[in-house]
């Protein structure tokens, strides 16, 4: 195989893993906010029902994206976007957007921080074993193109982030990649806000 040959084979696998990815994201939103607006038009439901009290805390719901994030988003982004809507101001929702895109990009920093400093720990150990493993030949294959593919798709972004921090991936570089993050959030953020007001 040519070496030409090889980079375009390279660069379609990239593009197919990444496209893969991105539909998936798309299908969980579709799901997710579609779901939402669904039970909230046709059973008046809402977040304030059951988040309670917390969902007029936003420090309160900003410190469990935290956790969510770090524990590799457990709980969808999406769900947060539309608590975000709350006021149904838009200056509002562009600050508590921002807020959420800002806290996800920290959580992806601290797993590389967590991957580069914690890498030979057992409890990074168990982590590897019963979760990252499976995300290790993405990395072996991609590189840091993983972290772009991960800021923009459902794919675990501070689990990503985690594994760049472990093979010492270069920080600038890094940073710089994962400031996609803050895209994905102002294109889903968008389409949240115009299924709310359709």
């Amino acid at each position: 195989m040519s070496e030409q040959h090889k980079e375009r084979h390279e660069a379609a696998e990239r593009t197919r893993f990444f496209l893969r990815n991105l539909v998936r994201g798309l299908i969980w939103l579709i799901v997710i906010v579609g779901g939402y607006f669904f039970l909230k038009n046709k059973y008046d439901f809402s977040l304030s029902d059951v988040l309670g009290p917390v969902y007029d805390q936003p420090v309160t719901i900003f410190s469990i994206f935290l956790a969510s994030e770090v524990i590799f988003g457990i709980i969808p982004p999406e769900l947060f976007m539309i608590w975000a809507l709350r006021n149904e101001i838009v200056s509002l929702y562009i600050q508590n957007i921002i807020a959420l895109s800002l806290i996800s990009y920290v959580a992806g920093v601290l797993g590389y921080i967590i991957g580069s400093k914690f890498n030979r720990t057992r409890l990074y150990a168990t982590l590897q074993k019963n979760y990252l493993g499976r995300f290790e030949k993405h990395l072996n294959r991609f590189g840091g193109f993983l972290v772009i593919v991960a800021a923009l798709t459902p794919l675990p972004f501070s689990g990503i982030c985690m594994l760049m921090g472990t093979v010492k991936y270069p920080v600038k570089r890094f940073m710089f990649f994962a400031l996609l993050r803050f895209v994905r959030f102002g294109v889903y953020a968008y389409i949240v806000w115009e299924a709310n007001i359709l």
